[in-house]
């Protein structure tokens, strides 16, 4: 009897990292500047009225609590800005790729064909600096499996006709 089955070992692996990956729009980092600097505007706006007290009188810990937000706000500026020039994406024949991270770094690549569907997302202080979010998902799971955000409308709109077609084809 011939067996008909074979389990061949893999010997050379294609090589990702070699990847020539695409930076993220420029124009994306203004738009996290501007969403962190809501938050903390937020947050400061909470610390303001919650440590005022009658008539508005300084509490005695709330110099630490605005030094804490500072520093929190200058730390988390600092990351994003770091993390910013990580931010690439690569698509290639058959899947599509996004690395990401400082301090805990990933690359997700998603196959053309494990995709379910594409959809392309727009937040308002995105819409204004003319920026969209591309998310594929694939079968089993709700959230997306992959999102590039800070892409060029256009140049999102071709990715997702470019997957598609080879979805469909």
């Amino acid at each position: 009897m011939t067996d008909f089955f074979q389990n061949n070992t893999v010997t050379s692996y294609p090589e990702i990292t070699k990847t020539d990956f695409k930076a993220i729009n420029n124009r994306y980092f203004k738009v996290i500047v501007i969403q962190i600097a809501l938050v903390f505007i937020v947050l400061f706006i909470i610390a303001i009225f919650m440590n005022y007290k009658d008539h508005f009188e300084l509490s005695e810990y709330s110099m630490w609590l605005y030094v804490l937000l500072s520093v929190a706000f200058i730390a988390t500026l600092f990351l994003k800005i770091i993390g910013f020039k990580k931010r690439k994406y690569a698509v290639r024949e058959k899947d599509i790729s996004y690395k990401k991270g400082v301090f805990f770094r990933s690359l997700t690549t998603v196959p053309f064909n494990r995709i379910q569907h594409i959809e392309i997302d727009q937040g308002p202080i995105a819409r204004y600096f003319g920026l969209v979010s591309l998310s594929v998902f694939t079968a089993g799971d709700s959230s997306d499996d992959l999102k590039v955000s800070g892409l060029l409308k256009e140049e999102a709109i071709q990715i997702k006709e470019f997957i598609s077609t080879k979805i469909d084809g």
